[in-house]
């Protein structure tokens, strides 16, 4: 697990734009399995694409349609709430940092890690932006 000290910055990031952190599996439950809609980042470490991951997560987010629940877990450190998250988002296999957008506790939009390592955060929120106009 990583030191608290790394990980509250990069969480920070995300959560004082508004995401709820996901912190057990209880929690990933709660928001994914519900009506409506629910984005879920896991976030990460991982320098470059977690770096740009973030920063277009946030700019998309500042879209005229939106999730109705905006989360986050933290792989490395939110351990059995991250590993319960990515089982949720099967087939997918798990890496860090992804995406995900549940509709109706579906599954309907998936960023893996290779689609987010090498891009641009406006690259990202473009994709994030289309996905929430399909389903949001």
């Amino acid at each position: 697990m990583y030191p608290p000290e790394i990980v509250m910055p990069m969480k920070e990031e995300l959560t004082s734009v508004g995401m709820t952190e996901l912190l057990t599996p209880a929690d990933v439950d709660n928001a994914i399995k519900t009506d409506g809609t629910t984005l879920v980042v896991i976030n990460s470490v991982c320098g470059f694409a977690a770096g740009n991951c973030r920063p277009g997560v946030k700019s998309a987010l500042l879209h005229s349609k939106t999730p109705d629940r905006i989360t986050t877990v933290f792989a490395g450190y939110d351990v059995e709430a991250t590993a319960h998250a990515r089982r949720l988002m099967a087939p997918f296999p798990p890496s860090s940092p992804s995406i995900a957008l549940f509709k109706d506790g579906k599954l309907v939009h998936f960023v893996e890690r290779h689609h987010i390592e090498g891009r641009s955060p406006e690259s990202i929120s473009e994709n994030l932006k289309g996905a929430f106009d399909e389903y949001c």
